[in-house]
């Protein structure tokens, strides 16, 4: 590095305080020029752009002058989203919001603070180690700015819009996606959540606080894994739309087919990045309008993930343990479980919740021996496996 990262770590508990921390490792890149996607018109005074990045989230969002950005892609995607927003005649960023320090969402911010006018910089009480982050840092250093720490309940305001932070409410997760920045925004009637990469533990978090976290199109957390939008989040969310930015054929297995019908069970209209590129909502403050067509909330069959798993892994001899398996609804489950002198079959059909749970009775198992389950899931005339395993005590 250039730079020693304590220093610029030292710099950065200048500009906030209370960080936490992350070993998060990643490699800057140089971008390469590329085109960049061409804004659609669509109808309405709010116009929020999902902007293709592949495997990342970069939002912007323009009300009349206001303006708006959440993330900035990957390291890669400079060029391109410096190129997009100067396609929209813009010149300053009045708020730019760097979810967590990951960087699938931080990469281009360097790129994006050094080219235009920024207003205020919203980032989670959290560092990184990363040459990403310290590229970050330094930009902000560059030009003599502050850091605003998200304040959950607090609001500001872009042009007509009102904006309200949720999370992170925690200062000690585990996960570095539970520091994202989690921000709602409302333009008359219509309402706008974007959730960065917040998982469960920040979902339920937002949940047990009693916050109105209700909206009209949310953006999916994690680009649809498995571990966000719960089904007590999505209830408490209500939306009409989704939006998933996501890469076509990420080796991630995103979005989850959990997640897909988690969405579809609840009339969620869906919309991916990885289906439809670049997708622009636009509000006129009454009705919300998309310049795409809505996904068919099916899993793209290479992005189809299944897994398995088992309640308890060390059972006693004849008890009941239940093996899950994780798939496409709908998905025929064969699973044959290899004790010390016998294969047992066992199959099931994984449900609308993409969850298929059968019961498994071990009976007089050798114990100590690890009894390994082979599974297959067809689905759309494909066989998907996985497998799992147990060891009676």
């Amino acid at each position: 590095m250039k730079k020693t990262i304590s220093i610029l770590l030292l710099t950065f508990i200048f500009l906030i305080s209370g960080c936490g921390n992350s070993n998060t490792a990643d490699n800057k890149q140089l971008a390469e020029p590329t085109s960049s996607p061409a804004a659609a018109t669509v109808s309405g005074e709010l116009k929020v752009q999902f902007i293709d990045v592949g495997q990342a989230d970069s939002i912007l969002i323009q009300d009349g002058s206001g303006v708006m950005l959440i993330d900035a892609g990957n390291n890669a995607d400079s060029n391109l989203i410096v190129n997009y927003i100067r396609q929209q005649g813009i010149s300053k960023i009045d708020y730019l919001i760097g979810t967590h320090p990951h960087e699938d969402h931080i990469g281009g911010m360097d790129a994006v603070i050094d080219t235009f006018d920024i207003g205020t910089i919203y980032m989670p009480k959290i560092t990184s180690n990363t040459q990403t982050f310290e590229d970050v840092v330094t930009a902000i250093r560059n030009k003599d700015m502050q850091i605003t720490t998200p304040v959950p309940g607090s609001s500001f305001k872009l042009a007509e819009a009102d904006c309200t932070i949720f999370a992170p409410n925690g200062s000690d997760y585990d996960n570095v996606n539970d520091y994202s920045i989690v921000v709602r925004l409302d333009y008359e009637d219509t309402s706008f959540l974007f959730t960065g990469d917040a998982e469960s533990v920040s979902e339920n978090e937002m949940i047990n606080k009693g916050y109105d976290i209700d909206a009209d199109v949310l953006k999916v957390g994690h680009h649809g894994s498995d571990s966000s939008t719960t089904e007590a989040f999505l209830k408490k969310v209500s939306p009409d739309y989704a939006v998933i930015s996501v890469g076509q054929g990420n080796t991630y297995g995103h979005p989850a087919a959990a997640t897909l019908n988690r969405l579809k069970n609840a009339g969620v209209k869906i919309y991916r990045t990885d289906e439809s590129g670049t997708i622009i909502a636009a509000s006129n403050g009454k009705n919300v309008t998309f310049d795409k067509i809505a996904s068919s909330g099916m899993p793209a069959q290479d992005n189809i993930n299944v897994s398995a798993s088992i309640d308890n892994p060390n059972p006693a001899q004849n008890a009941i343990i239940n093996l899950t398996v994780a798939g496409p609804a709908g998905g025929s489950v064969n699973a044959v479980c290899h004790y010390k002198s016998i294969d047992t079959p066992y199959a099931g059909i994984v449900g609308t919740d993409g969850e298929a749970i059968i019961p498994i009775r071990i009976g007089r198992a050798a114990k100590g021996f690890t009894v390994e389950i082979e599974i297959a899931v067809s689905y759309n005339g494909e066989t998907y496996n996985t497998k799992t395993s147990f060891t009676p005590q």
